[in-house]
């Protein structure tokens, strides 16, 4: 129970991917962490890109970014939907700000792109699609499986999950 004791937010938007969603949550809540499924609405069902539910456990006004330990942003077309609510942009800015970790896989670095100022300098990946959004708000891309800086994990794509999480939960545990 590597994680026992932490709390980590994850969030949901329609259109999100699967595997970017429910790996995580699934490999958190094995090594004990207290996981929760964080949408605009409480109990509202998102559907992924594949028609697979994800009801939200928590509102995202409820949550604030520095009162988890770690908030995970997965990707699909959810992030896209996910910055144009201002309280779920309010959780990584929060987070991010407050040094808890911040992790996003794919399309989930849109939302780092709504944070320029704190993203600016930083090294990270995200899906090819949108290295013009990040490095356009400040970012470094390199294209690798797993970018560690500071208190922020990327990764790129589903299969890069192992990688990704792996490298959470050694944050984690620092």
């Amino acid at each position: 129970m590597k994680l026992k004791g932490r709390r980590i937010a994850v969030l949901v938007e329609s259109q999100y991917e699967d595997l970017e969603l429910w790996y995580p949550v699934l490999r958190f809540r094995e090594e004990g962490a207290e996981v929760m499924i964080v949408g605009p609405e409480a109990g509202k069902v998102y559907e992924s890109k594949h028609g697979y539910p994800a009801k939200a456990d928590r509102a995202a006004e409820s949550i604030r970014g520095n009162s988890v330990d770690a908030v995970i942003i997965p990707g699909g077309y959810a992030p896209d939907h996910m910055r144009r609510c201002p309280a779920m942009k309010k959780i990584v800015g929060d987070a991010l700000a407050a040094g808890r970790i911040v992790a996003a896989i794919c399309h989930g670095a849109w939302m780092l792109a709504s944070h320029p100022k704190l993203i600016q300098g930083r090294k990270l990946t995200c899906y090819h699609a949108i290295t013009d959004d990040v490095v356009n708000a400040g970012a470094k891309y390199v294209d690798e499986e797993v970018v560690v800086d500071g208190n922020l994990i990327t990764s790129r794509v589903p299969t890069d999950l192992p990688a990704f999480c792996r490298e959470i939960i050694n944050a984690l545990n620092r």
